[in-house]
This record gives structure tokens, sequence and C-alpha cells, in this order.
């Protein structure tokens, strides 16, 4: 999915797009594919957004957010690497969480390079160690990527570095903080290590190859994360119906959020429709900011019982 004119002078200014084609010549240019894995919640989604220039993946304080391998493309002056953020890998407690779990693993098989995201404010525990055991069995560089730095002590970082690589041989290690942007510039270096010599695969304007009916749904699908709690977050789905241009070239979007309880229903729509309201208002700013044209945004609300469980739901909504 190409971007908005808007969205692709951010984004090609931060990635340093002028004179890009000269530097390339100069030198072997690299490509290939990297896995951002990681526990749920440790901020791989936001790592992604924040390398590529542009929000695609959707980003939430709520665990296992991410339920597909979202492809995004960065593409620099002698590279272009593309970006696979996963879901997090967790035990799974119902079908959808095994396709993600599932999805995420396999993923370690198929790219150049695995980013391993980590939280610098949460310790070494058991959700790592099964990671770290996953990826004993592949032969891909991994390079550890020990994320939220700005939360804590420089004087923190060592014995975490200390604590990782006495578990595994890393192929690099690279502290950063993705909402601050700080030391993405060397992680991309560290990558482009690993990358051999390759053609760019996608154009230059291009940050995702993800439908676009697939990346509104994921919009609206994160603003309901952000304001239900409990069950809710994890019993959405969003189904993207329709997308017309109208005569004055306006987008219309007609869009079904399924849940799986008639309560759940209630709380989704909230008191007089509010919440409802409050949920498109949010959704449609993102939208246009992604499309860069003005749209409107047709919320329903039905209930598909315990749609996790069934494998027919399960493909309807793209997870198979």
């Amino acid at each position: 999915m190409k971007v908005s004119e808007e969205a692709r002078t951010v984004a090609s200014s931060s990635k340093g797009e002028s004179g890009m084609r000269e530097v390339a010549e100069k030198q072997e240019y690299k490509s290939g594919f990297v896995a951002i894995i990681g526990r749920p919640n440790v901020g791989k989604s936001t790592l992604m957004n924040s390398l590529i220039g542009q929000k695609v993946a959707i980003m939430s304080d709520k665990p296992q957010t991410t339920r597909n391998k979202i492809l995004c493309v960065l593409t620099l002056a002698d590279a272009q690497i593309l970006f696979i953020d996963t879901p997090g890998i967790h035990k799974p407690k119902h079908k959808l969480g095994e396709y993600m779990v599932k999805t995420a693993e396999n993923t370690l098989h198929e790219v150049d390079v695995v980013a391993f995201v980590v939280d610098a404010t949460e310790e070494l525990g058991a959700g790592e160690q099964y990671i770290l055991e996953r990826l004993k069995t592949v032969k891909t560089p991994v390079i550890l990527v020990i994320n939220k730095i700005d939360q804590i002590s420089k004087n923190n970082i060592l014995p975490i570095i200390t604590q990782y690589t006495n578990c595994f041989d890393f192929s690099a290690v690279v502290p950063i903080s993705a909402l601050e942007h700080t030391n993405l510039d060397h992680l991309t270096d560290e990558i482009k290590k690993h990358l051999k010599p390759g053609p760019q695969y996608y154009p230059e304007d291009m940050l995702t190859d993800q439908p676009e009916r697939l990346v509104i749904a994921e919009l609206i699908r994160e603003k309901i994360l952000h304001v239900t709690r409990e069950e809710i977050p994890h019993a959405i789905a969003v189904d993207i119906e329709e997308i017309t241009t109208r005569p004055n070239d306006d987008l219309y979007i007609r869009a079904v959020v399924y849940v799986e309880r008639e309560s759940q229903k209630g709380i989704v729509i909230g008191a007089g429709g509010k919440l409802l309201k409050e949920i498109g208002h949010a959704a449609r700013k993102d939208i246009e900011n992604l499309l860069g044209s003005k749209s409107f945004l047709d919320l329903w609300v039905k209930v598909k019982k315990d749609w996790r469980n069934r494998d027919s739901s399960l493909r309807n909504f793209g997870y198979e």
C-alpha cells in the first residue's frame, strides 16, 4: 500500500531520500527480510512504525495486539529492509492464539535476520527463555534489541546486556528507545551487515504490502483497544465491507466490528452510541492521515459467537 503525499514527504525526509540513487550506484545495494519478534507488549509495532516513519502497525498497551504478520518497507540509500512485525509469542488460550504463535515462530525460518525485542523495564523471565530456546533451532543471525531504555537508568543497561548474552550468542546487541527514536540508525546499520546483495523489491514510496482494507480494519481495532478493557479487546474483529469513492472524492467506508457476546456489543456501542462515535472519530483521523483524503466512516457492531475458536470465522477474518 502506498501512502499520501504528506505522509510520503515525512517518511522520505527521515530516510534521506535525496541522493539515494547516486549513493546506491557507488556501492553494492543490499536487501533482505527481518523478523521482529518478542513477547507481547515489548514495543515491536512501535519500533517498526518508528523505523519506517509512518504508522502502519497498530499500537496498544494491551498484550497480543498484533495478530498477523505485517510487512513494512524501509528504503535507504544503500539497502531496502523488509521488516515483518509478528504477533507476540505467548501461551495460546484459543485457536486464534495458536494461529498467532504459529505465525510468529514460522517466520524465524523465512528471514535473513531476526530482531529479538525485549523490554528493558522487565526481568528476563520464562517468556524470554521460551523464545531463546526457539531461536537456538534456527541458523539466522539474531540481534538483541533492548527497547524502552528511556525508562531506565543508563547504569542498568549493561547488566541487562550481560544477562541476555549469557543465555545466547547474539550477532549484535542494540539498546534503543523506539518511542523516542533513540539509536535506530545503529540498529539499521547492524541489520545491513547481515544482508546480502539484492534488488530493491518495492518502490521507494511504498511502506507496506498490506491491503488498504486490512490497514483500515487494524486502525479501527486499535481505537477499540484503547477505550475498552478486560476481555473486550481480544474478542474484537473488524471487517471492512465496503470502500467507495463519492462524487466529491471523499471515501465512504463501511466497517463491521464483531464481538463474541451481546453484552460486549453494548459495551462497544456505549450509552446512546457515545463510545462507538468516539472510536469512529479517532479512527477516521488516522485513516485520513494515511490515505490523504477525507472519509466517512460508517461503523456497525455485530455478534459472532465464539469466533476466536471457529476455523471458518478465523479464515473469514484473514487468520489462516
